[in-house]
């Protein structure tokens, strides 16, 4: 079904692996198409409790846009992002389940975009983050314009959205981009030992919680108070509620299916 991607489901891990090693896993209009349909598949799929994206090889999560395929069938820039970029990240923050970055290389530009989409960034120690676009006469774009403030300030934004310099996985760690980073080695097992965490969790609690959470920035104290009420009755009337409950007063743990 996909040919720039590697689709896999084990023990309710759903794991999207981006294989175009030869361009360092660069995007394109069809590796796009595919990551749109994969986490919509994802989605859909009961089977599946969390998402965990990476790319083949250890050098290159994705190195951002396939410069040398242009803007594929797009008339302009911005028509290729309206068709192409936009509705790939919009396929990552709006699955309501939690999405695992596996940073395993370079994530540069809009392959940086692509990663800070996720709700967790797992890097290796060799990995490194750089908004490239500058330095090719361009502005952030997929995302980043929304993520990078949010996530260190408009100021450290600006520095990095307008140099385009290359930020390593240390920095990286404590400017508050990733969430965690750990040795090559330990890349695997650590991302693994999250993803299944992940998978025995309120599966549909975190989507709420998420879904909450995307409003936050652009919402008024009052309106997320009643935003909570809302998305609190959803989550009371699930089994994972009642289950959660029932080990809490019998001090056992949950057993969430998610739903």
């Amino acid at each position: 079904m996909f040919n720039h991607l590697i689709y896999q489901i084990k023990e309710s891990i759903c794991t999207i692996t981006l294989n175009r090693p030869e361009v360092y896993n660069a995007l394109n209009a069809d590796l796009i198409q595919e990551i749109i349909d994969a986490f919509t598949q994802a989605g859909e799929d009961k089977e599946v409790r969390v998402v965990v994206l990476t790319g083949v090889g250890e050098k290159a999560f994705c190195s951002g846009a396939d410069l040398k395929n242009g803007i594929g069938n797009a008339t302009s820039l911005g028509e290729s992002l309206r068709s192409n970029y936009n509705p790939m990240i919009l396929s990552i923050r709006n699955l309501a389940k939690p999405v695992i970055c596996r940073l395993n290389g370079v994530a540069a530009g809009a392959g940086c975009s692509l990663a800070l989409a996720c709700d967790v960034i797992i890097a290796s120690e060799t990995a490194r983050m750089s908004q490239i676009f500058v330095n090719i006469g361009l502005i952030i774009d997929a995302g980043s314009s929304y993520f990078l403030p949010r996530l260190i300030g408009s100021q450290k934004a600006f520095e990095l959205a307008s140099t385009g310099r290359i930020v390593e996985a240390k920095e990286c760690f404590e400017l508050g981009l990733v969430s965690k980073i750990v040795t090559p080695q330990q890349l695997d097992s650590v991302v693994e030992q999250t993803a299944k965490m992940y998978a025995k969790s309120a599966t549909k609690a975190i989507g709420l919680i998420k879904k909450v959470l995307n409003q936050s920035h652009h919402s008024t104290l009052e309106q997320m108070l009643e935003l909570e009420a809302i998305n609190q009755d959803i989550a009371g009337k699930t089994n994972d509620f009642k289950e959660g409950i029932v080990a809490f007063l019998g001090k056992t743990s949950p057993h969430f299916k998610g739903v």
